[in-house]
């Protein structure tokens, strides 16, 4: 398949449609579009999201889950020029705080609620204005640049529009008329890091679309193929991976909103899927209707990450004979390196593939010297990198070299043959089902509890998860683990969520005071070890 001349992600929907319009482009719960009806639905909503004022120059925040609503506004307000800042639907008001306050969004497109979670409940806190006054009339004291708050849903406070009302009144935009920008950003996504807060992660439209295609490429999908997705839109790994990688070869997205292995095993037999998005923990949950997976005869190829052990469960307990392993980060546009779909089985167990065009790499030791190909080291990433961290200056230098390599954090090689071979992680990130977590950030929230002295927060290993949070606290006052588990569940997203949290009466220290990470790295790998057992 050729690579496609649309300068942006709205436009290679139009070019879809104008080549193949009947074919299909989406699969989400009741919805069934072909690239036609996608790209008038991306017309409607940009129609919307213009007359509220989204154009070029403005961003949208979208917290919404995968249902057909979320590609529509995000590809209809791209249209306009506008940039698409997509956020967490686990997020509490202290994840929104910032999620806000760094997008500086006009306009918020927002789920009333997602699952468990009232979301206006915590919008409530932070932007009590939308209560009280009418549409387009309140001003939030707290996020000056939001104009319009629109709700997904029935339950629309008195400021807010309801995004039905306002879709079913739309005529759709003119065909040609597209504002996005090939080198501007068409999403900022949120990816955590050593910081207390996520960083704001930009990703340009014509760079997307080229590495996109490359993933596509090596999973070899084509226009015939049906990709299934799970995991959220809102992360790299479907905003800016699955979803550009099915469109850029003109395939069909298969997408679940709520992922439970019973209905994904029905969806892929139903939709015979192709072609599968998966993380440790989703391949574990299938592996649990594995017969019902094995029974889907046309599961042929897919993207995921893992130890080797890990991939061949894809391989052999689902069948996915020819299943990628993949490595990058939201930085690097989700991946940078992926194996070849046709690679022989033991390379792709034991490795994540060469680079894709247009990706550099190289491994550098601690003093900056690049080491020769077997040789471990940090691995840095140049070419389909993110311009840099959005209003963050202190961690695009901690990230970003003067000679202009991202720096990943990863302790890799590159073997002779050009493949790349993970090492372990050099920083103190913590990866949970595919979801990287800030100590950091975890430690700023916990901080917050009156009773809470002193916190120390690390990752230890778990068999489907990958990593678990494990927190030790210090304590001024009586509180055990369990009410802290619950004051974090109530006020952050779900995933940064401790898996345990330990009372201790002292944090292990040198002598200068510095904490001894590792020592509790062991002390937790230790307790999930017996708690196991």
């Amino acid at each position: 398949m050729n690579l496609p001349d649309s300068p942006t992600l709205p436009a290679l929907v139009r070019d879809n449609a104008t080549a193949t319009p009947d074919a299909p482009a989406l699969v989400a719960g009741e919805v069934r579009w072909t690239y036609s009806e996608l790209d008038v639905a991306v017309r409607c909503a940009a129609a919307v999201l213009a007359g509220l004022g989204v154009r070029s120059g403005e961003n949208l925040g979208l917290l919404a889950t995968n249902t057909a609503t979320w590609p529509a506004i995000a590809l209809g307000a791209m249209r306009t020029g506008a940039r698409v800042d997509a956020f967490n639907t686990w997020a509490k008001a202290w994840d929104l705080d910032h999620l806000l306050g760094t997008s500086r969004c006009r306009v918020l497109v927002t789920e009333s609620r997602v699952r468990s979670t009232d979301v206006l409940a915590e919008l409530r806190e932070l932007v009590p204005e939308l209560w009280s006054g009418e549409p387009g009339e309140w001003r939030s004291e707290r996020f000056p640049a939001l104009r319009h708050v629109v709700v997904l849903g029935e339950d629309v406070p008195r400021g807010a529009l309801s995004w039905q009302d306002l879709y079913r009144a739309a005529q759709p935009a003119d065909r040609e008329a597209i504002d996005a920008r090939p080198e501007e950003p068409a999403f900022v996504l949120y990816t955590s890091g050593s910081t207390r807060y996520p960083k704001a992660v930009p990703l340009l439209h014509r760079d997307m679309i080229l590495n996109a295609f490359h993933i596509g490429e090596r999973m070899g999908l084509t226009a015939a193929d049906r990709v299934w997705l799970g995991s959220p839109l809102f992360w790299s790994f479907g905003g800016a991976n699955a979803m550009p990688a099915t469109f850029t070869h003109g395939a069909c997205l298969v997408m679940q909103e709520q992922f439970t292995p019973e209905k994904a095993a029905e969806l892929l037999a139903e939709e015979q899927c192709t072609a599968a998005y998966l993380l440790p923990s989703i391949t574990d949950a299938l592996c649990g209707v594995a017969d019902r997976v094995r029974a889907v005869p046309s599961l042929r190829t897919g993207a995921t990450i893992g130890r080797p052990d890990e991939v061949r469960r894809a391989v052999e307990e689902l069948d996915i004979p020819d299943i990628c392993n993949v490595y990058g980060s939201t930085e690097t546009y989700g991946n940078c390196c992926v194996t070849h779909h046709n690679a022989p089985l033991e390379l792709r167990l034991t490795t994540q593939g060469p680079p894709l065009p247009g990706v550099e790499l190289r491994v550098v030791d601690s003093t900056g010297r690049v080491l020769d190909a077997g040789e471990l080291g940090e691995l840095q990433v140049r070419g389909r990198v993110m311009p840099g961290y959005l209003g963050d200056d202190e961690a695009n230098a901690k990230a970003i070299t003067d000679d202009g390599w991202y720096r990943t954090g990863d302790q890799m090689r590159i073997r002779p043959d050009g493949a790349v071979e993970f090492g372990a992680r050099l920083t103190d990130m913590i990866k949970t089902s595919g979801i990287n977590v800030a100590p950091a950030e975890v430690e700023s929230f916990l901080s917050a509890h009156p009773a809470v002295a002193d916190v120390a927060v690390v990752g230890a290993p778990h068999p489907a998860r990958g990593e678990v949070v494990i927190a030790f606290v210090t304590t001024t006052a009586e509180v055990d683990g369990e009410e802290l588990r619950q004051y974090c569940r109530d006020g952050m997203a779900g995933y940064k969520v401790p898996w345990d949290v330990f009372v201790v009466p002292e944090l292990p220290a040198t002598a200068t005071g510095k904490l001894i990470r590792r020592t509790l790295v062991e002390q937790a790998t230790e307790r999930m070890r017996t708690a196991k057992s």
